[in-house]
């Protein structure tokens, strides 16, 4: 989806100390004298992978990201970009990488022009209706041609097969859904069901939309960084560290 998100969206990115260096520039500096700088924006209501304006829980991936770069020894720095504006910024080399899942994406296949961490943490996101809309919207196919409730910036692999209606926020997809403006939308499964128990409008899970997991998605002119990233990643798996971490923020969530 959050298609984050974004992407997360949520999103997550990266992208060099001098952003207004050009990319052949970049390309030809070492790694090691970069600083990766990142953002942590999404939808600023990306729970429970990004929680805006609360630094003592930050989210699934607001704590998880600093602890991988600096299990990593990458320097890094936190910016607060929308959604739109990073994923522009990625596209033009701007951005070093951010945090996806490739089931977000058509064929499941990312751009020629990134590489893949070793995955994070499962994630998935279903279709969201009322829940007296439920057995409506057992089938994904039932999407298509369909005004679908999207959230702005975030990448869906299908979004052909119907029309967007863009919300700032999966806080305001449910919304949305309660005051008639729509009759189904995409969500992750955790941000759909916090956002309805916080406003006390129920909500259905309907047919999944995508199931995989989340990554980082790096720029290949930094891919010497990815070997010690994933094995940040993976330190954090065989600690429990990463763990406790999600079943932190995941364990509370309907």
């Amino acid at each position: 989806m959050l298609s984050f998100r974004p992407l997360l969206v949520i999103s997550w990115c990266i992208f060099s100390l001098l952003t207004a260096t050009p990319l052949a520039a970049k390309a030809a500096m070492p790694d090691a004298e970069v600083i990766l700088n990142y953002n942590v924006n999404a939808s600023n209501s990306w729970y429970p992978y990004y929680i805006a304006q609360t630094p003592e829980a930050p989210g699934v991936l607001g704590e998880i990201i600093p602890k991988i770069l600096a299990l990593a020894n990458i320097k890094s720095r936190k910016h607060n970009f929308p959604p739109k504006r990073t994923n522009q910024a990625l596209e033009k080399g701007f951005l070093d990488f951010d945090v996806v899942s490739p089931s977000w994406f058509e064929k499941k296949q990312l751009a020629d022009t990134f590489v893949a961490s070793n995955p994070i943490m499962p994630i998935m996101e279903n279709i969201v209706v009322l829940e007296k809309n439920q057995q409506r919207w057992q089938r994904l196919s039932q999407i298509k041609g369909r005004n679908i409730g999207t959230v702005r910036g975030y990448l869906y692999h299908d979004d052909n097969e119907f029309t967007r209606v863009d919300f700032k926020s999966e806080r305001e997809l449910i919304l949305a859904l309660h005051k008639g403006r729509i009759e189904a939308a995409i969500s992750g499964d955790y941000p759909a069901l916090y956002w309805a128990k916080e406003l006390n409008l129920p909500i259905s899970l309907a047919a999944v939309h995508s199931s995989g997991d989340l990554v980082i998605r790096l720029r290949k002119e930094h891919i010497a960084l990815l070997p010690s990233i994933n094995q940040a990643i993976q330190t954090l798996k065989d600690s429990g560290e990463l763990q406790q971490i999600i079943d932190k923020y995941t364990l509370a969530t309907p």
